[in-house]
Parts: structure tokens; sequence; C-alpha cells
């Protein structure tokens, strides 16, 4: 890795969220969990910790952001990084989410898409136009759920997390690009024991690591695709 792509931490003095420079980008890292942050990850960059679920990411997202934005140090990205859930992509494999959706919401009752917010001038499927070139695509679905087994037959999306609809409306308020990278830490067998969730995570940790590598060298190349 040469020099303009590796990152450096810098905490901003006023608040928790931390600002990676990363090639020549002030890049704000998201994760939810400690257990999805492992050795290879914590060689790259210290992340903004929001807690599980679309709750918990939404208020600390924005508590974040806003404090940041008060100091006029809102950064040039956001990156969501975690694990996902999936039936049908390869299990530990890397993919950046195209879309996003919120399968917690149903006002169908009212005349409403599935999905769609009332009275909120966005889709029920949200697209993410940033590509990171050499990663794999995918769409996906958040919501509050653990989703295992026959609970994927009512998902329309590839990959499933609890955290990535509520960073996006956090960025949308302030105007910051997002990107989603997803390791596949489950979903060929039925979830019986938090071990399911975990065994795997230490590969999705290094996998993860190599994509952040890759988007500081589109980044620096100025190859980060719409």
């Amino acid at each position: 890795m040469n020099h303009s792509t590796t990152p450096h931490s810098r905490a901003d003095a006023f608040g928790e969220a931390k600002l990676t420079g990363l090639g020549g980008r002030d890049i704000l890292f998201v994760m939810a969990a400690d257990a999805e942050y492992g050795p290879h990850l914590k060689q790259r960059f210290d992340p903004f910790m929001t807690g599980v679920g679309p709750v918990e990411a939404a208020v600390e997202l924005t508590a974040a952001l806003a404090a940041l934005a008060q100091r006029e140090r809102l950064p040039d990205l956001v990156v969501s990084l975690g694990s996902a859930g999936s039936r049908v992509l390869e299990q530990t494999e890397i993919y950046q989410a195209t879309s996003v959706s919120y399968r917690d919401m149903d006002a169908t009752p009212l005349g409403f898409e599935k999905g769609a917010t009332p009275f909120l001038d966005l889709p029920a499927t949200v697209p993410l136009p940033l590509r990171i070139p050499g990663i794999g695509e995918a769409t996906l679905s958040t919501g509050a759920n653990i989703v295992s087994g026959s609970a994927y037959d009512a998902i329309a999306a590839d990959m499933v997390d609890m955290e990535s609809y509520a960073c996006l409306r956090a960025c949308l308020r302030f105007e910051v690009p997002l990107i989603v990278l997803r390791g596949i830490s489950d979903g060929k067998a039925e979830l019986h024991h938090i071990d399911d969730w975990t065994e795997t995570l230490h590969v999705i940790d290094e996998k993860l690591a190599s994509a952040v590598d890759r988007l500081g060298e589109a980044l620096a190349e100025g190859l980060l695709e719409r």
C-alpha cells in the first residue's frame, strides 16, 4: 500500500466520531458491533460504533454527523461496514450494496407501497450510486429482525442487515454520500445460536480490510464509479 492510500485516523476534538484520511479524502467508517471489528480492520481505522439495529444506528450516526457539521468537519464519505445474511450469496464473501430498502416499513393498508415511508419523498428501494471497482455488488434489505430460514422468502433483496438504511437516512440528512460493505456471515442454514453468526467473522474481517484498501486506491486514483 503506498502512502497516498494509507489511512490515518484523526479524532474530532469535540466528539466521539473519528475521521480517517484515505486516498486524500476524510472518511467516517461506521460499524455496529465490536465482534465485527477484528485485527485487520483495527490496523486501518477507528470506527464510529452505533450499536445494533436501525434505531440505534439512526440516533447515533445522526448525532455524530450533527456534531461534525456544527464544527464544519463533515466527512467526504461515510462507509458502513459489517456482516450480513444471505441465502443466495457466497458465504464470507464481500459485497457492496447497490441499493437499500427498509423491510420494517409497511403502510400498505393506507395505499402506500410496501417499504415506502408515507409522505417521505424516497422510493421503497433507494439506490446507492457509488461503486468500488472489483468488489461484488448486491441489493440490501435493512430491518430490526434477524432473518433466518423461511423468513428469507418474504425478502426480495440479495442480503439483509440491521443498520444500513438508517445510516443512509442520516447521510441523506447531511448530504454525505454512503458506501455499504458487507461480508456474508450466515444464511445458508438456520441460526440457532450467536456462534452461528460469529464463527466466520474473522474471515470477513480480513476480506473487509482488503475492500477498504481497494476503496483507498480507487479514491486516490479517482476511480470511484457512479
